[in-house]
C-alpha cells in the first residue's frame, strides 16, 4: 500500500511538474530555442569573419545567449498576459496559465517585465549595439505586433517578422558592432522565412483564428491569396544564399537546393486539392529549412574561428 508520505511526495512532484509546464508555456520554450539557434549562427559567423577565437569570446557568448533568451522570454510572457482574453478560444493556447489561472496575472505581468529588463542588462555587458537590437526586437514583438497589429491588420505577420529576424544581428553585434553585409543577409533570411512559415500555420488554424477575431490572411482573403503570398516569399529566399557564397560551395549548393525544393513544394499547392495537407507540408518544410541552413552556416566554418 502507498504510504501517506509517498502520496504527499507524489502530489508535490505533480505540482512541480505542472508549474514547470506552465513556465515553459509562458516563456514559449520552442520560440526561444529556435531564436537562439539563429543568434548563435550570427555570433559564430562574426567570429569567422573577424578571425576571433570562440574561447576568447566565451564570456561574451554566454552573456549574449542568456540575454537574448531572457529578452525573448520576457516578450513572450507579456504577449501571453496581453492575449489572456483570446487564448481560451484557441485549442493550442487553452492550457496556458493565463487561461487556467494557475499563476496569478500580476505575477505573470511583472515576471515578463523583470525577465526583459534582466535580458537587456546582460546584453549591455556585450555591446550597446547588441542591446539596442534586442530592445528593437522586443518593442516590435510586444508593442507593434501584440498590442497593435495582431488584432487589426493582415500584415501582422510581416510586422512580427522584424522581431523574429533580430537574433542573428544580436549575436553578430555582440562580436562586431559594426556588422557586415552578411549579417543583414541573415536578417533578411529570417525576415522573409517567417511569413511563409506562419501563414502555413495560419492556414492550418484558420477556424481558430477566425473565432478569436484575429485577421490572419487566410481568414480575411482565403487560401488562394494566402498560397500566392507564401510562394512569393519563398521565391524571394532563393537568391539570398548567393550573398553568402564566401562560406563555400557546399553551403551554397545545399542552401540553393533546399530553397528550390521549398519553392517547388510551394508551387505544388496550386495543383493539390487538399489545402490543409499542403499547409502542413509547407510548415514542416519551413522548420527543416531554417534548421538546415543555419546549421550549415556553422558546420562549413567549424575549423576557422579557433
Amino acid at each position: 500500500m502507498e504510504t501517506a508520505s509517498s502520496q504527499v511526495m507524489s502530489q508535490s512532484d505533480v505540482r512541480k511538474s505542472s508549474l514547470l509546464a506552465d513556465i515553459k508555456s509562458l516563456i514559449k520554450v520552442g520560440i526561444i530555442n529556435s531564436n537562439l539557434i539563429t543568434a548563435f549562427a550570427g555570433f559564430w559567423l562574426a567570429l569567422h569573419f573577424t578571425g576571433a577565437s570562440f574561447f576568447d569570446k566565451l564570456g561574451t557568448f554566454l552573456l549574449t545567449m542568456a540575454g537574448t533568451a531572457l529578452v525573448i522570454a520576457g516578450g513572450c510572457v507579456i504577449n501571453n498576459w496581453y492575449d489572456r482574453d483570446i487564448d481560451p478560444i484557441m485549442t493550442r493556447t487553452r492550457q496556458r496559465p493565463t487561461v487556467t489561472g494557475t499563476i496569478p496575472m500580476p505575477v505573470i505581468k511583472y515576471s515578463g517585465i523583470a525577465l526583459s529588463i534582466i535580458g537587456f542588462v546582460l546584453l549591455l555587458f556585450t555591446t550597446l549595439e547588441a542591446a539596442l537590437f534586442g530592445a528593437f526586437g522586443w518593442f516590435v514583438y510586444v508593442v507593434l505586433y501584440t498590442m497593435w497589429s495582431k488584432r487589426k491588420y493582415t500584415i501582422n505577420t510581416v510586422i512580427g517578422s522584424f522581431s523574429g529576424a533580430v537574433p542573428p544581428l544580436i549575436g553578430w553585434a555582440a562580436v562586431e558592432p559594426g556588422l557586415r553585409t552578411e549579417a543583414f543577409i541573415l536578417f533578411l533570411i529570417m525576415f522573409i522565412w517567417q511569413t511563409p512559415h506562419f501563414l502555413s500555420l495560419a492556414m492550418k488554424k484558420k477556424d481558430e483564428y477566425k473565432e478569436a477575431g484575429i485577421p490572419m490572411l487566410p481568414v480575411v482573403h482565403g487560401f488562394k491569396m494566402t498560397k500566392r503570398q507564401i510562394v512569393v516569399y519563398v521565391a524571394c529566399l532563393l537568391p539570398l544564399p548567393v550573398y553568402l557564397a564566401s562560406l563555400g560551395s557546399i553551403f551554397l549548393i545545399v542552401s540553393l537546393l533546399i530553397s528550390l525544393g521549398w519553392l517547388i513544394l510551394g508551387l505544388a499547392g496550386f495543383i493539390m486539392k487538399n489545402d490543409e495537407k499542403w499547409a502542413t507540408w509547407m510548415f514542416v518544410y519551413s522548420l527543416n529549412y531554417m534548421t538546415i541552413i543555419f546549421l550549415m552556416m556553422v558546420l562549413v566554418t567549424l575549423p576557422f574561428p579557433f
